[in-house]
């Protein structure tokens, strides 16, 4: 990156940038003097130095140059902070540190920097709606089917004032059900059936 801008130079590029156009020495020397004692040539050659590092470009008018920026202030600054950072040993610690001088108005600044950067692909997920929230999962139902008799859900209590419903003829459990009546027909053995002769 081109080298950090000297005192001079930073309040010529401050005009440069900020005007956002071509500008002549005249403009700038005139808003400098504004602020202190300085001589046109001193301006004039300071806006060449500029122009020959790589931070101006310039177009002949007339017999004087116009002169515009061939970057912006904010990529001077980040690169200012790139160099910086990548020449420390520590650059996680350099980080912390330079966090820690923030304000947390350029807090804020970053973190929307962070955003921008990231893209919206990256942003946090909104909550689904109820409609697109998932079912249930395929394995818990298998799980729920094979389960062996006992394993389940208790039966549900009956509401309040609701008669007790019996358990189902041959359901299985059925603790309190009736022996079943004898069935009529031929005896179970019919050898028992005979009478004395055999017949």
């Amino acid at each position: 990156m081109p080298r950090p801008l000297g005192e001079l130079e930073d309040a010529v590029m401050s005009r440069v940038w900020k005007w956002n156009r071509p500008v002549t020495v005249r403009e700038v020397l005139e808003d400098l003097q504004k602020e202190r004692s300085i001589a046109y040539t001193t301006v004039m050659t300071v806006l060449d130095n500029l122009h020959q590092k790589g931070w101006v470009r310039r177009e002949a008018e007339g017999r004087a140059y116009r002169y515009e920026a061939v970057s912006t202030r904010a990529a001077y600054a980040a690169a200012l902070m790139n160099d910086a950072w990548s020449q420390s040993d520590n650059p996680a610690a350099a980080l912390v540190a330079f966090f820690g001088m923030m304000s947390e108005e350029q807090r804020h600044a970053l973190r929307d920097a962070v955003r921008i950067v990231q893209g919206p692909e990256t942003q946090e997920p909104t909550e689904p709606s109820e409609s697109a929230r998932p079912t249930e999962r395929p394995e818990r139902r298998e799980r729920t089917e094979r389960a062996e008799p006992g394993e389940g859900p208790e039966p549900a209590e009956p509401a309040e004032g609701a008669e007790p419903t019996e358990p189902a003829e041959g359901a299985e459990g059925a603790e309190d059900a009736e022996p079943a009546e004898p069935r009529e027909g031929p005896p179970e053995n019919p050898a028992s059936a005979q009478d004395g002769d055999g017949r």
